[in-house]
């Protein structure tokens, strides 16, 4: 593509009183300042015609600007603070029609990537490109390139002072006015420090030059590369210091910042950010209604993803279970005396089960797991268990990732491994594939089993009498047969799952939905299995607080009244059928599996990934929390699900042409999403 590079010109901007590393821009590596370096770099461009600088015109930057007449260079001194109006003028005097934004404190800037996004703005016939929106290069090759149209009516119609400070911010903030591209590479590097924001900083880019013998035009490839090699001289950064601007919302700047401070970010895996939408995911919310959450700006979006990861099967804030829960606690959470709402939760769960005989709660799917399987040991005075399907993240259940061929190792998520699990546990549990009865029968023969634990339901139903053989199974060989029903539960029919299939377990766990948001798991179980109890130590502060058990009996009472499991069947039946229409109306093989409250799809197709991470940012942008898993409400009306068809079927037909040969990464905004739990089997 030939281009015309008069009138193309890169502003760098400058100062002196950088608040973190004052003077930095001052700084020699090899006696060249690191505005010397930047510029160096800079005149290996094509297509740039001119680079000049835009400074700070006060008393405190009059140092930089004496040092930039000693060496010539071309620059325009304007207002230190209103940084749009420093580049405006700048961009004005030297007559720019297309302007390249640069940072002065970008030492390994490479031209490469500027020529890049001069061509992309040219032959893309945007307004505006930049490799930042969201980064996934290094902090430090960040480029800006826009018309001097766009620039002027920024600086016309921008008044919120930080968006001036920003420059670009209202580009983002009015998406209809402006065209816009963005460069990103396939694997995101964007936590890697190739700026100098502080004073160890600088020490890093002194070594890198160094390690390759002071070529300050080494290209940033060559630098990536090293990267793989870990070596003491790279310093990752973290992405809550990534200078992003006003360009993302409350909620996404609060996910950078969480990072910083909590592990993952989130408490839970599955609501990291990067399992929905890398950068751009709304992350926090302010409120909910229904099947309605509302971000920290305000935005109001129909929440047809996970609902809370399957706790609202009632919808968010439903009133009676809300307001049964405010009842109570104007009259006290926790004493030291035991709150009755926890033996009537018992009376009902147990009337439910006739099989079982006693009930004990915990707070969350992964401790009522836990106890299961310390009482289900106790009972079969066996250690070794046989599991299928995902139980939690207690040492108990990941030590099956723990095998001498590391056949397991890593395959709960991608890059997690049992890190911090004993080895000695090795040996210990053993799993098997739902419906592989034959698998299953080996390791009782040869294991010294003792529990047998597994989901009712894996994606699929049981074939082949598969659960009653189970049953019969564990019989014969005085095994504990435990089923968690946490997910399951309540979904399909009130009560368990197993019912429908009338295979009686033991032990059975229920969480999730059984309080509709609020904490509350309940472990049921045959009266010899749950006095077990006695004789081992399993106990808990919190496991005696009110509000869970308050929320639970109530939550029953809606259940039953309005046969909700009837409901988000019908409903999760009507969403199948929907996809199956739009897969056969575009010729996109997908698979459905789940069950019907509990649905998800995935594309036939190795881009897979990138599908959903493209319906997730088109969705967004359309009001929907969304995509390809839907864990139904009663909220969900058909209304609800008939807009959210219509809004996923013009992202089908693009899904389509990718497959007929348009490319995916040139749709998405940012990286593609992680992948989600691999569930061991």
């Amino acid at each position: 593509m030939k281009v015309d590079k008069s009138k193309i010109i890169a502003i760098i901007q400058a100062r002196q009183t950088s608040q973190r590393f004052p003077n930095k821009i001052l700084t020699k590596i090899k006696n060249k300042y690191l505005f010397e370096i930047v510029i160096s770099r800079l005149k290996k461009s094509k297509y740039l015609s001119k680079i000049v600088m835009a400074v700070p015109n006060n008393k405190n930057n009059i140092t930089l600007r004496r040092a930039l007449n000693r060496k010539k260079i071309n620059f325009f001194a304007g207002s230190e603070n209103d940084v749009l109006d420093r580049y405006y003028k700048t961009a004005k005097k030297f007559k720019a029609k297309i302007v390249v934004r640069i940072t002065g404190d970008c030492p390994l800037i490479d031209a490469d990537i500027v020529d890049k996004m001069i061509k992309s703005l040219i032959s893309r016939k945007v307004d505006y490109a930049s490799n930042t929106n969201p980064p996934t290069f290094p902090d430090g090759l960040d480029v800006e390139v826009f018309k001097f149209d766009v620039l002027k009516k920024l600086w016309e119609e921008t008044k919120n002072k930080s968006d001036r400070e920003h420059v670009t911010p209202l580009i983002f903030k009015r998406k209809k006015l402006f065209k816009t591209f963005n460069l990103f590479l396939k694997k995101d590097h964007s936590k890697q420090c190739w700026t100098v924001d502080q004073v160890e900083d600088l020490d890093n880019i002194y070594e890198i030059f160094k390690k390759f013998n002071f070529n300050m035009n080494i290209s940033w490839k060559k630098i990536l590369n090293n990267t793989k090699n870990k070596t003491k001289i790279y310093n990752f950064k973290k992405l809550n210091k990534r200078n992003l601007g006003g360009r993302l919302g409350s909620g996404q700047k609060l996910w950078i910042k969480a990072n910083s401070i909590i592990p993952g970010g989130s408490m839970l895996l599955s609501k990291r950010a990067e399992q929905f939408l890398p950068i751009f995911w709304p992350s926090y919310f302010s409120k909910s209604s229904g099947c309605y959450v509302w971000d920290l700006d305000g935005k109001k979006y129909i929440d047809f993803s996970l609902m809370g990861v399957g706790t609202n099967i009632l919808g968010y804030a439903n009133k009676k279970v809300d307001n049964a829960v405010k009842k109570v606690l104007r009259k006290g959470n926790m004493t030291t005396l035991n709150c009755p709402e926890e033996v009537l939760l018992a009376e009902k769960l147990v009337k439910l089960h006739p099989w079982a005989s006693m009930a004990k709660f915990t707070r969350s799917g992964g401790e009522a797991n836990s106890v299961a399987i310390r009482l289900a040991r106790a009972a079969s005075g066996r250690d070794n268990v046989a599991f299928c399907g995902y139980h939690g993240w207690h040492d108990w259940y990941l030590a099956s990732n723990l095998s001498d061929s590391k056949g397991l190792d890593g395959h709960l998520l991608p890059g997690l491994d049992p890190y911090g699990v004993p080895q000695n546990l090795k040996g210990s549990v053993y799993p098997f594939e739902y419906n592989n009865f034959d698998k299953l029968d080996n390791l009782v023969k040869t294991k010294n089993i003792g529990v047998i634990k597994m989901e009712v339901f894996r994606n699929k139903e049981p074939e082949n009498d598969f659960l009653h053989r189970v049953r019969k199974l564990a019989n014969d060989n005085n095994i504990v047969l435990v089923f968690d029903e946490c997910t399951s539960g309540f979904r399909k029919n009130y009560g368990g799952l197993h019912k429908l299939y009338n295979v009686e377990p033991d032990v059975a766990m229920f969480g999730k939905a059984l309080g509709n948001g609020y904490a509350v798991t309940a472990v049921l179980g045959k009266r010899e299995v749950m006095q077990a109890a006695e004789k081992s130590f399993i106990s808990s502060t919190f496991w005696t607080e009110r509000i869970g058990s308050t929320a639970g009996v109530a939550t029953l009472k809606v259940m039953e009244k309005e046969k909700s499991w009837e409901q988000i069947t019908k409903n999760g039946e009507h969403v199948n059928n929907e996809w199956m229409k739009l897969s056969k109306e575009f010729d996109l093989p997908i698979t459905i599996s789940g069950l019907a409250a509990l649905t998800t799809f995935s594309f036939k197709s190795e881009k897979a990934l990138a599908y959903k991470t493209f319906i997730t940012q088109e969705m967004l942008k359309k009001g929907y929390l969304a995509a390809t898993s839907v864990y139904v409400c009663t909220a969900h009306t058909k209304d609800i699900i008939d807009g959210y068809i219509e809004n996923i079927r013009p992202i089908f037909k693009t899904i389509k042409e990718c497959e007929d040969g348009r490319d995916i990464m040139d749709l998405l905004e940012g990286p593609i999403a992680h992948n989600g739990f691999k569930r061991l089997n």
